[in-house]
């Protein structure tokens, strides 16, 4: 009796084992595993990164007035989706032509992007590196990303069209064009040796030379230079703008580290666990800078000067986040944070208006972290970091003020005084961010 009730009780407890050994049995060859791993980093970063567009959405409706947040809300969400279409519309294959480029080395190639078959079905993969689908993704983020710098820019006085119509420009062909010239294995890359890690200058100061070339075209608020005096307009919302800067740098860590590009060797996890770290610290230290500046300068802290010191700090370090030390890493950083501190009242002695900062911060500390990574790696050159950055930055800020200047010809791309005064969120939109708050 007490053996028919044992034997069934050890058979249930063989059953996992066996369940154990035949599934060691199927473990994919080593390059397969790889290619999961790599896969599923681009996922997870690429979420990360996605998540950096609600970071900027929470900071632009910070640090405009109340009666222009929807209006920063909506080209927030439409820029996004915009991206995400053109980019596989046109984007995606002009910036990675692989063999087919139009004009080797710098046209990439036309053509929708297409995905992997189900399952990877009568097909044979490069299991080396990792999916189409998950490389396309995280890609698309980096380009999204370039259009939201845009929006902060301008706003309180843009109409919405126009904006969306410079966006489809500039993430669809203004971008990627760039881009390749660099990753898509294009001549920067080839003949100059240009290095841009994450995109300090590929994305980021690709977003403030935009940026500028729009604030120069679209001109100032109404009222915020007068007499010779700087009129501030302080944000409605700084909890939001503050909830936003911290939602840009936990985002940035996806940036940055899937920007390793390969997770598939231990090598390769520690690298991008030291990304993670210099990336933090540069962020860390780019606030700190932001924080001591202001007070010495203003005999105040600034709280908004310490938020953007903090982005500046993230993308100082984009261009190089590997191989910095922690120390070096936080210097580069804080030289960021102090760049911000100067640029903002220099772009108001110059009258361009610049809504949230993201000139000082993106295209400023751009240029500063790729020119930055001679520093640390003994890979760059300072004739290709500075060649690149001056042929980038001519190629994007010529492209965008053409299309800005045809915008304007054509449909206009300023709202009326009137509708300005009143603000975006009725003129444009007819709905209020918080209409409880509303007069009458």
């Amino acid at each position: 009796m007490r053996l028919t009730k044992i034997l069934p009780a050890l058979a249930l407890i063989a059953l996992p084992t066996m369940g154990i050994s035949q599934e060691a049995d199927v473990t994919p060859p080593n390059e397969e595993i790889g290619y999961i791993l790599t896969s599923f980093m681009f996922l997870v970063t690429g979420f990360l990164v996605m998540w950096m567009a609600a970071g900027f959405t929470m900071l632009e409706a910070g640090l405009v007035r109340q009666k222009n947040t929807t209006m920063q809300l909506m080209k927030n969400v439409s820029l996004f989706s915009l991206a995400a279409i053109m980019y596989y519309l046109v984007g995606y294959n002009l910036m990675y032509p692989g063999d087919g480029w139009s004009i080797p080395g710098w046209l990439g190639a036309f053509g929708f992007a297409a995905m992997e078959p189900v399952g990877l079905a009568e097909t044979e993969t490069d299991l080396t590196y990792a999916s189409v689908g998950s490389d396309f993704y995280f890609q698309l983020m980096f380009c999204a990303t370039t259009a939201s710098i845009v929006s902060g820019t301008l706003a309180e006085r843009i109409k919405l069209w126009p904006f969306l119509i410079f966006t489809a420009a500039l993430t669809g062909l203004i971008y990627p064009i760039q881009a390749s010239w660099k990753w898509g294995g294009g001549f920067l890359d080839a003949n100059l040796g240009f290095l841009d890690f994450a995109g300090s200058t590929v994305v980021h100061s690709v977003g403030g030379w935009a940026a500028l070339a729009g604030a120069l075209i679209l001109g100032p608020r109404l009222g915020k230079y007068k007499d010779g005096r700087v009129n501030p307009m302080p944000g409605a919302n700084l909890p939001l703008a503050t909830l936003g800067t911290f939602i840009l740098w936990m985002g940035w860590f996806g940036f940055n580290g899937g920007s390793q590009l390969y997770m598939d060797t231990a090598g390769n996890i520690a690298d991008i666990s030291r990304i993670f770290a210099n990336t933090n610290t540069a962020a860390a230290g780019g606030a700190l800078a932001a924080l001591i500046t202001t007070q010495l300068m203003y005999k105040k802290p600034d709280l908004t000067m310490v938020l953007n010191g903090a982005l500046a700090g993230l993308v100082s370090i984009t261009a190089e986040p590997l191989t910095p030390s922690l120390g070096a890493a936080t210097l580069i950083g804080a030289v960021g944070g102090v760049l911000v501190v100067f640029a903002v009242p220099f772009l108001d002695k110059l009258k361009i208006d610049d809504v949230v900062g993201a000139i000082p911060v993106h295209l400023v500390c751009g240029i500063w972290g790729t020119f930055a990574v001679v520093l640390t790696n003994p890979d760059a050159t300072l004739y290709g970091q500075i060649a690149s950055i001056l042929i980038v930055g001519a190629f994007v800020f010529v492209t965008s003020a053409a299309v800005w200047m045809i915008l304007k010809a054509t449909m206009g791309i300023r709202v009326s005084e009137e509708d300005e005064i009143n603000g975006l969120d009725t003129a444009e939109l007819g709905m209020e961010a918080y209409p409880e708050f509303a007069k009458g």
